[in-house]
């Protein structure tokens, strides 16, 4: 699992730091529903990706579905199962504190050499 959410990871990172990144987009928005498919797939009525207690691998697909998720908003609509692993996880009473404290940025994602940042979305 934590394989395949880095492979997920890197190809959004290598969308936003390509030159050609407004060429891909389209392409990658339209293989985003399959590869997310096969994560709600994977995760099915389980709470965490590796059943009912949270590991590492939940806190790396946390952050890549977050990140696509300010990428294309709407990506995760027709995947309640995945909107509700992010609410959970999110729900976490040390993980919800830090998400509402001042010590909290949603942006950026990728460094200032990054041809797409959620900055420019915001």
């Amino acid at each position: 699992m934590e394989n395949q959410i880095m492979d997920f990871c890197m190809q959004l990172i290598h969308l936003c730091y390509n030159s050609d990144h407004e060429k891909m987009k389209p392409q990658y928005l339209e293989q985003l529903p399959a590869q997310l498919k096969l994560f709600s797939l994977f995760l099915g009525k389980y709470s965490w990706f590796v059943g009912e207690k949270l590991i590492l691998v939940d806190f790396l697909t946390y952050d890549v579905l977050d990140q696509n998720c300010m990428f294309e908003p709407k990506c995760p609509d027709e995947f309640p199962n995945l909107k509700a692993f992010m609410c959970r996880f999110e729900a976490f009473e040390k993980i919800a504190a830090y998400l509402q404290s001042v010590c909290f940025f949603k942006m950026p994602i990728n460094n200032k050499m990054a041809k797409w940042d959620n900055k420019y979305i915001c």
